[in-house]
């Protein structure tokens, strides 16, 4: 079996363990075109979502294809759960990490890290001849070393658990999903600003605790404005809204000047 992979955006998961600077771009629209689009562009990371948006399983290889093709941007995957398969099928598509949602516990992120490792690491499958081996090579732990795993601090038990989950040995991130955090401190809807005081005071804490952890820490944003002002905050990565919600705008935008 070769030990060689082609040649990429190999280090993402090394700079991320570095607490580098790193913007992303949200992919939900199962659109491998206009992923390959967004993929030359220059992000750092594109990430697609596996939880919400209309792609599912059988769309992930496609778009990390697509992502790939200009060598530019690490392909990440948002999985729907912590489940130890699901983690496994979407890194044996070549990303080069997994976003984990809603979790809760140090538990359940020891259980998605030992997903994204192999033996005596963890407990992933050395698959053989999948994508993955064209991207990362087949030595373990070369592979471990290019592959990111991320949980995302969303809920109130994250919050309760926060340094516990960021001190869980061999995570590499954690990434705050703003709206579901919202809602866990009191928002009646996303932006609700009888939740604003208390939301920045979690982001606070979050950062400070990966800090402290030594690990990165993400956010999603609505915008890039957004994105630039939260990296000021001691966040070190951030991503773009969505390839769905630019859609949507753009045409709107169009719609409003040609005047109807």
């Amino acid at each position: 079996m070769s030990t060689l992979a082609a040649p990429g955006p190999a280090g993402f998961a090394r700079r991320l363990r570095g607490r580098e600077r790193l913007v992303g771009y949200w992919i939900a629209c199962d659109n491998p075109v206009g992923t390959e689009r967004i993929a030359s562009l220059g992000y750092d990371y594109i990430g697609v979502d596996g939880q919400h948006g209309v792609m599912h399983q059988p769309g992930w290889q496609s778009a990390m294809l697509a992502v790939d093709s200009w060598q530019i941007s690490a392909g990440l995957i948002r999985v729907p759960s912590a489940d130890p398969v699901t983690i496994g099928v979407a890194l044996d598509t070549g990303a080069r990490g997994v976003i984990v949602p809603m979790v809760d516990t140090a538990e359940q992120t020891l259980t998605a890290v030992r997903a994204c490792r192999h033996h005596p690491a963890g407990t992933r499958s050395l698959a053989g001849p999948v994508r993955a081996e064209l991207r990362v090579g087949s030595v373990p732990s070369d592979i471990d070393d290019e592959t990111a795993c991320i949980v995302m601090i969303e809920t109130a038990s994250a919050l309760e658990n926060l340094d516990a989950i960021c001190a869980v040995p061999g995570l590499d991130a954690v990434y705050v999903g703003p709206a579901d955090l919202s809602a866990a401190l009191g928002a009646r809807w996303f932006g609700d600003p009888s939740a604003a005081d208390a939301l920045e005071g979690a982001l606070e804490r979050i950062t400070a605790t990966a800090r402290r952890a030594g690990i990165a820490c993400g956010i999603h944003c609505l915008d890039g404005e957004s994105a630039a002002k939260r990296l000021t905050e001691g966040f070190t990565f951030a991503t773009v809204s969505s390839d769905i919600t630019h859609l949507q705008q753009a045409a709107a935008a169009h719609l409003s000047a040609a005047g109807a």
